[in-house]
């Protein structure tokens, strides 16, 4: 996938196994319960669409600031193509680079990515209490389709597990 224009500040560059170190940097500060290397090291085996989204390098020329160096990491995403739809299976942002509109330009992006490749769907599942993810996914247009019970760990001493909200949007694929 390359970066969309409207996200074309953003370099979306394909998962590799040796990114795996910093995705799981953020996602074990991110998450109630975080993917293990495993997950990630079988999406990637699976052919699952995965990327790292860093800053241009052409961005952090003549900048001061880590954030702005290529090199580091801002967020992720892993997305599973089915025939007619386009399921978001994880989408990170480093904590530090929260509420600067990153989610919403990387989400775009992805359904640029959907209408290009003329799935007419995006799928996902979120957690009730992420309300800041299920703020933005309405904003954005998605819709709840159902509930998926007991979907989230929520602690593995109790056992204890989480609904999950299953949200969509329709993609209008161009004739």
């Amino acid at each position: 996938m390359a970066a969309q224009e409207s996200a074309a500040e953003l370099s979306f560059m394909p998962m590799q196994m040796a990114d795996l170190d910093e995705v799981l940097a953020i996602e074990s500060v991110s998450h109630i319960h975080p993917w293990t290397k495993g997950n990630f090291t079988d999406s990637l085996n699976a052919g699952h669409w995965a990327y790292c989204i860093r800053p241009q390098a052409d961005q952090a020329s003549g900048v001061e600031g880590t954030f702005l160096d290529p090199s580091v990491l801002w967020a992720y995403c892993i997305l599973f193509p089915a025939v007619d739809e386009l399921h978001l299976l994880n989408i990170t942002v480093s904590p530090k680079l929260r509420q600067l509109g990153l989610g919403s330009r990387m989400m775009a992006a992805i359904e640029g990515v959907a209408l290009q490749q003329k799935m007419p769907r995006i799928i996902l599942e979120v957690r009730p209490t992420n309300s800041s993810a299920v703020a933005l996914y309405q904003k954005l247009g998605y819709e709840q389709i159902g509930i998926r019970k007991n979907y989230y760990p929520t602690s593995e001493q109790t056992g204890n597990r989480e609904d999950a909200i299953v949200m969509a949007k329709s993609i209008k694929l161009q004739e």
